[in-house]
């Protein structure tokens, strides 16, 4: 899928004739991501759990398939993507969901799951990929920048932020030349944060309309402009890229 060019990964074209999976691509940043690919002239593979969600994903998006499971089975996201036809040339992983969860009231055995699922998931993802994503094709991971700062109730949540640069940086040696990144966001105004923050989601947006540099909040667009940038600049990879808006420039 897509020439290879040399020095660029065959993306300086963009992504005319190039395949896209997401998963994660029925709601929020993975959504808003397939339809930019869309936009590109790219074609999608499209995973979610949740099955009436994708199917209006791909009422819209018409990718050229779909599969509805939970990329925590890691042995059905593996044979997923073993199993796809052909190579493809980028996977974006955007499932998963942070913890905020006090350690008085900590679930051992859902902290265990909540941290080693995630990574395990981006483990399986990346096996997968050695035969799958063509040379010069993107593994990309989104995470967080919010446990950068400790804080009560973050203790899960930061120590995936500290892990995930890590684990890229790894495996983009260990998988090259298909390039590795992670995409690390702030506050982002998707249906995720609303569930989230339930009655004080204005709140935090008004919060952050008047606190960021930017004066704005950052929405699905804003992570996907700079998804595609990461897929179609053949000179990227091991990296962690912030989008916050810059929030971490202002004290809490």
């Amino acid at each position: 899928m897509g020439a290879t060019g040399e020095g660029t990964g065959g993306t300086r074209g963009g992504l005319a004739g190039q395949t896209v999976v997401v998963v994660g691509g029925s709601a929020g940043i993975g959504l808003e991501t397939a339809r930019q690919v869309r936009a590109a002239d790219g074609a999608l593979v499209l995973v979610a759990r949740d099955a009436e969600r994708l199917r209006r994903a791909a009422d819209e998006l018409h990718p050229r398939s779909t599969a509805a499971f939970d990329a925590r089975d890691t042995g059905r996201l593996e044979r997923f993507l073993g199993e796809l036809p052909g190579q493809v040339d980028h996977v974006m992983v955007t499932a998963g969901s942070p913890s905020y969860t006090p350690l008085a009231e900590l679930d051992l055995t859902d902290a265990g799951r909540d941290f080693g699922g995630r990574i395990a998931m981006l483990l399986a993802v990346a096996r997968a990929s050695r035969e799958k994503v063509r040379a010069g094709g993107t593994l990309l991971f989104i995470g967080g920048t919010g446990g950068r700062r400790p804080a009560p109730g973050m203790a899960v949540t930061g120590a995936l932020t500290a892990a995930l640069p890590a684990l890229t940086a790894h495996l983009a040696l260990e998988v090259a030349p298909v390039r590795v990144n992670l995409i690390a966001a702030g506050f982002v105004d998707t249906p995720l944060s609303a569930s989230l923050l339930g009655d004080r989601l204005e709140a935090r947006r008004e919060e952050l309309r008047r606190t960021l540099p930017i004066g704005r909040v950052v929405g699905p667009a804003d992570v996907a402009a700079l998804a595609l940038h990461i897929m179609t600049n053949g000179a990227l990879t091991g990296a962690t890229y912030d989008i916050d808006g810059g929030q971490q420039l202002v004290a809490h």
